[in-house]
């Protein structure tokens, strides 16, 4: 059954407003009172769509990511099924809709600084909320990834992975040297990030 317009407005709204708070002051640091003002709804409204404030973080997430990982995948499937056992192609399902989320003008970059909070606070629950979600995101990667370098060891694998994960965050931020080049459009420079991350990437693998 569709959602009345009015309960969409709200439950965005909430999530906005906490997407906004947690990338400004973390999660610890938000209370659900200033979610409630920010996004002018009264705290009966939050419970009511998400139960409490573990569950709104979790939603947070969510949003962003269930449509990121099932680009990632499809763009995955693409590659083994037309250049497989290819890096490259593994690689760019990776990084690429990562970046195009950190393009995204209707709140990416605050998410992105959600993320950057998520790794720096420890929050068990919501690290189990993402193993337990999008877990299998990164062990389908593993697997074409061992597919593409059988020689590696899952050990060194999954070491590359991560270091993979960190460098692609830190991309998504745009905190690094390599500023937008005057006349260059965000898109064009975004695309040349993806690229070179791709061909560092892959260097790193096939070490």
């Amino acid at each position: 059954m569709a959602m009345p317009a009015t309960q969409f407005s709200t439950k965005e709204r909430i999530l906005g407003a906490a997407e906004e708070l947690f990338a400004q002051q973390g999660f610890s640091g938000t209370s659900l009172r200033q979610v409630t003002t920010r996004a002018d709804v009264n705290i009966a409204a939050v419970n009511y769509h998400f139960g409490s404030k573990e569950n709104l973080v979790n939603e947070v997430f969510r949003r962003r990511m269930d449509d990121m990982s099932t680009q990632r995948l499809s763009m995955l499937r693409k590659a083994q099924d037309e250049r497989p056992d290819e890096l490259e192609p593994v690689l760019a399902a990776f990084v690429e809709p990562a970046l195009a989320l950190a393009r995204d003008r209707n709140g990416g970059g605050a998410f992105i600084r959600v993320i950057a909070r998520a790794y720096a606070e420890k929050n068990d629950g919501l690290r189990a909320f993402l193993s337990e979600r999008y877990g299998h995101v990164q062990r389908d990667f593993a697997r074409a990834l061992a597919a593409c370098l059988p020689d590696l060891s899952k050990e060194e694998l999954y070491w590359r992975l991560d270091f993979l994960a960190g460098a692609l965050t830190y991309a998504m931020a745009d905190f690094g040297l390599i500023k937008r080049p005057h006349g260059t459009n965000e898109q064009v420079h975004r695309r040349r990030a993806a690229q070179e991350l791709i061909r560092f990437a892959a260097a790193g693998f096939k070490a």
